[in-house]
C-alpha cells in the first residue's frame, strides 16, 4: 500500500493523493510488482485503516473541487526520507529484496542517481540510521550479487550478510577487509615485477659469463 502510494507520488504527483479507486489499481498492477496481488476494495480500506492508526497515512478530505477522500503516505515525513530514499524504500516495497543495480534501473521515474556508487551509498544511509530502514541480505547460491530488503515490514525472512550480521562494530569491518585484500593484491603485483626483474637480471649475468 505504501509502496503504491509513494510510486505515484513520485511518478504521477498531479494524479496525488489517491482515490481509493486508483490505489486499488496501483495496487494490482501487473508491472513492477512481485508478487502481483489481487486486492479488492474492502482490504484496501483495511490497511489504509491500519497505517492510519499507524501515524504512516493521512486521509485528505474533499476541497478544491474534489468530491472524495483520497489517501497519501506519510512515511517519508516520518522519517525524514528525500525522493531518492523513499524511490529505494518503495521498491523494495513493491518488489521484494533488489540488487543494487536492479534498485537504479527501476527507481529511474522516481529519482535521479548518477551511477551505482550513488545508489549503494543511499542504501547504506538508509541502514546506518538508529532505525535502520533497509538491510543487506546474505549473497544466495548463484547469485552475484547482494540484495537488499527494506525493514519497514519487518525483518527479513532471509539471512542478512555476514558484514553486518558478524564485523558490524567490529575491529574488522567489511571494508578494512576489503581494503587488505586490495593491498595484498598490489604487493603480489609488485613482488611479480621484482621476480620478472630478477629473472632479467640473471639472464644478463649468465650471457656476460658466457653460460
Amino acid at each position: 500500500m505504501v509502496g503504491s502510494l509513494a510510486e505515484k507520488q513520485l511518478t504521477t504527483p498531479q494524479q496525488y493523493p489517491l482515490t481509493l479507486n486508483a490505489l486499488v489499481l496501483a495496487c494490482n498492477q501487473t508491472s513492477n510488482r512481485d508478487p502481483v496481488v489481487s486486492y479488492d476494495e474492502a482490504t484496501v480500506q483495511e490497511a489504509l485503516s491500519s497505517l492510519k492508526d499507524g501515524g504512516l497515512l493521512r486521509f485528505v478530505h474533499p476541497s478544491h473541487g474534489r468530491s472524495v477522500i483520497r489517501y497519501r503516505q506519510v512515511v517519508d515525513e516520518v522519517f525524514g526520507l528525500d525522493d531518492r530514499s523513499l524511490s529505494i524504500i518503495g521498491v523494495l516495497l513493491l518488489r521484494g529484496p533488489q540488487t543494487v543495480g536492479e534498485l537504479r534501473a527501476r527507481t529511474e521515474r522516481m529519482a535521479s542517481f548518477d551511477n551505482l556508487r550513488d545508489v549503494e551509498s543511499e542504501l547504506e544511509r538508509l541502514s546506518d540510521r538508529p532505525d535502520p530502514l533497509v538491510q543487506r541480505l546474505a549473497r544466495q547460491p548463484g547469485r552475484k550479487e547482494e540484495r537488499w530488503a527494506q525493514l519497514l515490514t519487518g525483518e527479513p525472512s532471509e539471512p542478512v550478510a555476514v558484514d553486518e550480521a558478524a564485523y558490524h562494530g567490529s575491529a574488522l569491518s567489511p571494508v578494512a577487509r576489503n581494503d587488505e585484500v586490495e593491498a595484498l593484491r598490489s604487493e603480489v603485483g609488485l613482488l611479480r615485477q621484482e621476480i620478472t626483474a630478477l629473472k632479467a637480471e640473471i639472464g644478463e649475468l649468465r650471457s656476460a659469463l658466457g653460460e
